[in-house]
């Protein structure tokens, strides 16, 4: 199995989307943005959230490419934003070994 971040790796995601959420990244804060996206109540480590959201956005993504009614650019987005975000907090958070 691949670790989180080899998984955020191979993301390939529209280049544009992929902009937008790493500059909304800079002003991600896990307090205001996770319970938006996963529900009010104690939020789970980096390495839960994370895969609980890169399963949210596959499912965002497949609205996207199959062109439903139902699909929200911005929750996407939102999503995005709060992927960066996480792996940012991982990252830091791993010994630089």
């Amino acid at each position: 199995m691949q670790d989180i971040l080899s998984i955020l790796q191979t993301l390939h995601r529209p280049q544009l989307l992929m902009r937008a959420a790493r500059i909304g990244a800079v002003e991600y804060r896990r307090s205001a943005h996770l319970p938006r996206l996963l529900g009010y109540g104690r939020t789970p480590k980096t390495a839960a959230t994370l895969l609980k959201l890169f399963e949210y956005e596959d499912e965002l993504n497949i609205q996207r490419k199959s062109g439903e009614s139902a699909y929200n650019l911005v929750r996407h987005l939102d999503v995005l934003i709060a992927i960066v975000g996480e792996a940012r907090i991982l990252r830091a958070s791993q010994p630089n070994g």
